[in-house]
């Protein structure tokens, strides 16, 4: 029996089948051709319907982009407020929906019927068996930028805008029964080792930053900066940066729409903190990293290209053309010196920082600081004396013991709760030490406790250093005749225990203070953390007016200001400095001794 055979017609259609299932796999598998009308009519939400097909341009690799196609499955009303929709769509291309929506592709411009119709904004879930994610209309991205329409071509120092709200903590993953998150761009922490990385991401996840230290910049870079684009288009990588040099922190995101000179990206907020200046920078893409969990890019940060100048919550926007004003900061040390601009952020620029510094003690492999090193910060504030701070360590470890102190000392000198105004420079001076700084202090013996009026007193401090190395150190005073009779007390203290004694609060509040002037000297008050203090101290009752003190007011000042204590003024007990001498300098060192002195006539 001879096997059935279709007959020849069935043949020829079936073999035109064949080639036709192959010409649509092979159409599949070509890139897509670029029809967009970038310079076209956007696409009214009105007008995107369920099961619309779409084309989503973003960076896979190096600068130019590449398109990949979804499905809209519908509109999520008011999804982030009254009036502020998300369209919901399917990522049907294989590359996309292996790895879902990815950090740094917030902002990728989607085209349905070659109309721009939004942005890629927000992921939805993270473990989702298949893969979707949520388009800002671009309704929404037009409002941001026509919020730059009023302003002038040149960037807005961020001074002029106002005090900016904290930025809110992400959320975390399973903190909702379903997450719908913003594509957050992961900033980059380049010139930074990963220990230094890791030790500032907390300071950055309390400010809303996802950090990682998988990236790089061209800064201080020997290779060729890659090729860029004459101008950006929608589709293009660019990065927004916090800092730019030798340390370099930015974020990645896609560009969306571009109307001349003017620019809007990334599809969500950044920060949120609306009007801003912060440098807008080209980008190259490395790689993508898929994860279950984040799927996200790894990039280059390239030069500086324009300004960032609106954060808002369905996009950030700016323009092309020079960058904001930064903070120049300089950190030098014996073998070489970082240098670096910081936004003019009172959070971001000491955080930026105090990672320079962490860098230039923790994170080379130079080992000269092992003895121990003296950090020395000059802030230079326009039409002001520069301000100077000197911190002593042990070495590094020290360093990270105190890291949260020597934070709190940079937030104190570059945050101004006055006058918006930022420094004009920030230069660090990081010097080596020849010893270990600590020692120990053994005996303090004064030649007399109760002096004779006019009498020469001699205060003797016996010590060791931490090899058990003979210290010691002599005081010299005169008991002048206004002394005698008054109870005093001659004590032996730290700089930080002695401005406690007199009432001296270990930071500023704009509460103390009365301008901007006063509180560069409240913090230039502050005495030294090195050393030993020898002081005469007489106890006292003191008016508080502010930050001025009237120690020994007499009692009718008192019952006048007394209905306002919880107001302007206040009274405090403390101690009145009447003499001191700082010996030791240069040495770590604690005590706490307290005699009583009388001067007699």
């Amino acid at each position: 029996m001879l096997p059935l055979r279709p007959p020849s017609f069935i043949r020829v259609h079936a073999s035109r089948l064949s080639w036709a299932c192959l010409g649509l796999v092979l159409a599949l598998a070509a890139p897509l051709a670029d029809a967009r009308s970038p310079d076209g009519p956007p696409l009214p939400l009105a007008e995107v319907a369920s099961g619309d097909r779409g084309e989503v341009w973003t960076v896979f690799q190096g600068t130019t982009p590449e398109a990949f196609t979804v499905e809209v499955t519908g509109i999520i009303r008011n999804a982030l407020g009254p009036g502020k929709s998300l369209i919901l769509c399917r990522l049907t291309d294989p590359r996309v929906q292996a790895m879902g929506a990815v950090a740094g592709m917030s902002g990728s411009p989607l085209y349905i019927r070659g109309r721009l119709a939004g942005a890629l904004s927000y992921q939805v879930q993270r473990f989702e068996t298949v893969r979707y994610a949520g388009f800002t209309p671009v309704a929404d991205l037009e409002e941001v930028a026509l919020r730059m329409s009023d302003l002038p071509l040149v960037p807005i120092p961020l001074e002029a805008t106002g005090s900016a709200p904290a930025p809110a903590t992400p959320r975390t993953a399973g903190a909702d029964l379903v997450s719908l998150q913003p594509v957050t761009p992961v900033f980059t922490l380049s010139g930074l080792a990963p220990s230094v990385a890791e030790r500032f991401a907390p300071e950055l996840r309390a400010l809303g930053l996802a950090a990682t230290a998988l990236g790089g910049s061209n800064a201080g870079s020997n290779a060729p900066s890659p090729q860029l684009p004459a101008a950006l288009n929608p589709g293009d990588a660019v990065a927004v940066a916090l800092a730019v040099g030798d340390i370099t922190i930015a974020g990645t995101g896609t560009v969306s729409r571009v109307d001349g000179r003017r620019i809007t990206a990334f599809g969500h907020p950044m920060l949120g903190i609306g009007d801003v200046a912060l440098p807008l920078c080209a980008s190259e893409i490395v790689a993508i990293l898929p994860s279950n969990l984040n799927s996200m890019k790894v990039s280059n940060t390239g030069p500086v290209i324009g300004t960032l100048l609106q954060d808002r919550l369905s996009a950030v926007a700016g323009e092309l053309g020079p960058g904001p004003r930064l903070i120049p900061v300089e950190v030098e040390t014996p073998q070489r010196a970082l240098r670096f601009a910081v936004a003019r952020h009172p959070q971001l620029a000491p955080l930026a920082t105090a990672m320079g510094v962490t860098q230039a003690i923790q994170g080379s492999n130079d080992a000269g600081f092992a003895e121990g090193f003296r950090v020395i910060t000059r802030v230079d504030y326009p039409g002001q004396k520069p301000l100077e701070l000197a911190m002593l360590y042990p070495g590094p470890q020290g360093f990270a013991a105190g890291l949260e102190e020597f934070l709190q000392k940079l937030n104190a000198c570059l945050q101004n709760p006055f006058e918006r105004t930022f420094p004009d420079a920030v230069r660090i001076r990081i010097e080596r030490l020849r010893q270990r700084p600590w020692a120990y202090l053994d005996h303090v013996q004064p030649s007399s406790t109760r002096p004779r009026e006019g009498e020469t007193v001699s205060i003797l401090l016996d010590g060791r250093d931490h090899q058990d190395g003979t210290l010691e150190a002599t005081a010299t005073l005169v008991a002048p005749a206004a002394w005698v009779g008054r109870t005093l007390e001659l004590v032996v203290l730290n700089g930080r225990d002695l401005d406690r004694a007199t009432g001296q609060a270990a930071s500023l509040s704009a509460s103390d203070v009365r301008s901007f002037s006063s509180y560069l000297e409240g913090l230039r008050s502050f005495r030294r953390p090195d050393g030993l203090y020898v002081a005469v101290l007489e106890r006292t009752s003191a008016v508080l007016d502010q930050n001025e003190r009237f120690a020994g007011a007499p009692a009718s000042i008192e019952r006048i200001t007394q209905g306002n204590l919880d107001s302007r003024f206040g009274r405090q007990d403390l101690a009145t400095v009447l003499w001191e001498e700082h010996v030791m300098p240069d040495r770590l060192i604690s005590a706490q001794i307290r005699r009583s002195f009388t001067v007699t006539d």
